[in-house]
């Protein structure tokens, strides 16, 4: 069968990939085309457009280029019609991705929705939409399937992603890290500011400025292989620190603590079990944009699946180099809040659920897909 699979971020790209290889496994004949990454194109995916060319952060940014986000939009209903997929996929990227769930509806094409979108957060009266214009939509997050069960839908929930994207157990040679990478004997605090542009120009000054607190520390930022080298170096300028490119996992695991940008990457440092604290700004229109329209008590995945503040949140005019020092000293080692984060890291590993959260996402799309033809 055909799958048409857009994914418009780096995590979808990687989830995607999983999914992919878990329809394979059940339909030899599945053909695949995407709108995603690398990964997609490893499994065999013919790649439409790479996300690099879709990714637009803020209600700011998505304003200023709505223009290009409308062509694509064009375009990708083009080329369904062209295609003729049996199905098409999406996976997270709900601004892009609910347009094109009703279009593909209205096509008579079978929709299949992984890593549904967060209506629980804003516009919760979209879940009427989702539901209107899915076959089938996946959640990810406990508390996803008895909201949507409170408006009389039923979603899949299979568990989260992440621990099929990571390799807990793996073992690193800090010593060997730290030759490679030029750095020295102090102990490390991770800066993990985001893998966009516009991210790092809000987010990073903040963490710079913090790490004249921590003179026995050398901070270590989170490159991507995405951003050019030369990007860091104009906004590091004379801070001592130092850019480990493309090993975000391999430096969290030999940090003491991290200081980790809103998003999937919260979620991963506490799956490797490093303390943190989740830090957050948006351009001006964006922030006022979010006040009104999105409501939620709070923004780091790790709080809102346990669903109480095991990490602090520094967001928006709270996140300062002040705010930031008081939250992360108690989290080093000997600090007053270390233990108690890590034990609710290890609540937040049996909510998560088991890995295969992808492969189970598979298995149902192919059986509804195969059900439907006999």
């Amino acid at each position: 069968m055909k799958y048409y699979v857009i994914a418009g971020e780096a995590s979808g790209d990687l989830h995607a990939s999983k999914l992919m290889h878990g329809i394979k496994a059940r339909d030899s004949q599945a053909e695949f085309r995407c709108w995603g990454g690398d990964f997609m194109l490893e499994v065999g995916g013919t790649i439409v457009k790479h996300y690099r060319e879709l990714a637009f952060m803020g209600f700011q940014e998505v304003i200023l280029n709505l223009k290009t986000i409308l062509q694509n939009i064009r375009f990708c209903k083009q080329d369904i019609l062209s295609w003729k997929p049996d199905a098409v996929i999406l996976v997270d990227y709900p601004g892009f991705n609910m347009r094109i769930a009703e279009f593909a509806k209205a096509q008579g094409l079978k929709v299949f929705y992984y890593i549904s979108p967060q209506v629980w957060a804003w516009k919760k009266r979209r879940v009427h939409k989702l539901h209107r214009n899915t076959d089938m939509a996946f959640v990810v997050m406990p508390f996803e399937k008895e909201f949507h069960a409170r408006y009389g839908y039923h979603v899949e929930f299979v568990g989260h992603p992440m621990p099929d994207s990571m390799d807990l157990t793996a073992k690193i040679n800090e010593s060997a890290f730290r030759k490679a990478n030029k750095l020295n004997d102090k102990p490390i605090i991770a800066l993990v500011p985001g893998s966009r542009k516009q991210e790092l120009k809000l987010i990073l000054p903040f963490m710079l400025k913090t790490t004249e607190h921590f003179p026995n520390y050398q901070f270590v930022i989170a490159g991507v292989t995405t951003i050019k080298p030369e990007y860091y170096s104009n906004l590091i300028k004379n801070y001592p620190v130092k850019v480990v490119i493309g090993k975000t996992h391999d430096l969290l695991r030999v940090s003491r603590a991290a200081v980790v940008k809103s998003g999937t990457v919260t979620l991963e440092t506490a799956m490797l079990e490093i303390p943190q604290v989740v830090v957050y700004r948006f351009s001006f229109l964006s922030a006022l944009i979010a006040l009104m329209l999105v409501h939620v008590k709070y923004i780091s995945l790790v709080n809102l699946i346990l669903d109480r503040k095991a990490v602090a949140e520094l967001i928006q005019y709270k996140f300062t180099a002040e705010s930031l020092y008081h939250e992360l000293a108690p989290l080093l080692p000997d600090g007053k809040q270390r233990s108690r984060m890590l034990d609710d890291y290890k609540e937040l590993l049996i909510r998560v659920g088991p890995p295969g959260a992808s492969d189970r996402a598979a298995a149902l799309m192919v059986q509804k897909l195969m059900g439907d033809k006999d």
